[in-house]
Formats: C-alpha cells, sequence, structure tokens
C-alpha cells in the first residue's frame, strides 16, 4: 500500500524504543498499548528515580545501558516530578540528546512552558490519544536523520 507507512525503526532498523514513566499503572498500561500498536518497543516504569537507574549512570559503559530514543513521562509523580526528570536527563553528557515529552491531565501553562524552557519537545495532555503518538514519531523521525 502506498498510503501506508513503515514502522518506527531507526537507522539500524531497530525498533524505536521509548521509556513511558507513570506513577499510576492504568495510565502506563494505556500509553504501552498505544505505543506498542504504532510497533514502538515500550519500557515502563513507575518513577523518575526507576527511569534513571535504567538509563545508567554517567559512569557506566553505554554497552549496559538501554538504547532508549525517547521519554514519555507524567509530570505530577511522587519522590521526583516529570520536570525533576527532564531536568536530569537535560544535565546528563550522556542523556542530553534523548528527547522528553512530559504529560499531565492539568492544562496549566506556567508549567506547560517551564517543562518547554527546560528542553522537553512537547508536553501532551492526558490521556494520550493516537494523534498524540504520530506526533511523537514525527519528534523521533526528525531526530534520526540529524544523527
Amino acid at each position: 500500500m502506498s498510503g501506508s507507512s513503515p514502522c518506527p525503526r531507526d537507522s539500524g532498523s531497530e525498533m524505536l524504543h521509548v521509556l513511558a514513566v507513570d506513577d499510576s499503572s492504568l495510565d502506563r498500561k494505556l500509553i504501552e498499548k498505544l505505543l506498542k500498536s504504532s510497533s514502538y518497543r515500550v519500557t515502563t516504569v513507575e518513577s523518575g528515580k526507576r527511569a534513571l537507574e535504567l538509563l545508567g549512570s554517567e559512569n557506566e559503559p553505554s554497552s549496559k545501558k538501554p538504547k532508549v530514543n525517547m521519554i514519555i513521562t507524567d509530570y505530577c509523580m511522587p519522590e521526583m516530578t516529570g520536570f525533576d526528570l527532564l531536568k536530569r536527563v537535560k544535565e546528563s553528557a550522556t542523556l542530553r540528546e534523548i528527547p522528553v515529552v512530559v504529560m499531565s491531565s492539568e492544562n496549566v501553562p506556567t508549567r506547560i512552558s517551564r517543562c518547554l524552557e527546560e528542553g522537553a519537545e512537547e508536553f501532551l495532555l492526558k490521556p494520550l490519544r493516537p494523534s498524540d503518538v504520530s506526533r511523537l514519531r514525527n519528534h523521533m523521525n526528525r531526530l534520526a536523520t540529524i544523527s
């Protein structure tokens, strides 16, 4: 079919890998289902702290870290907010190139602009919809052509 798009893959022709971070198990399942239906590889974790553990430390060899093409995180989470996770990723020499998308069920303009100013690719309102997944694909495709 000429109108269909191929599965999202990086230059090594692996499925693009999204790390989804949300303290709500229901939201994690919804995000995972939406992304997997669009042929993404998805890893879900329940906290920003767990996401950073999974991504590995600065001292860890990159061969030990999972290759993540995008992080999508909830804004409101206990211990470490999505904004705090965004800041930690963007301050890290080894992680800063990973695009981060922040999502929230609350439409708070100051929160949205703070996240975008700190380096978020996008701020999405929950619940996530299939059209949001298309927008994520555009960010990852743009980044794949840059690298």
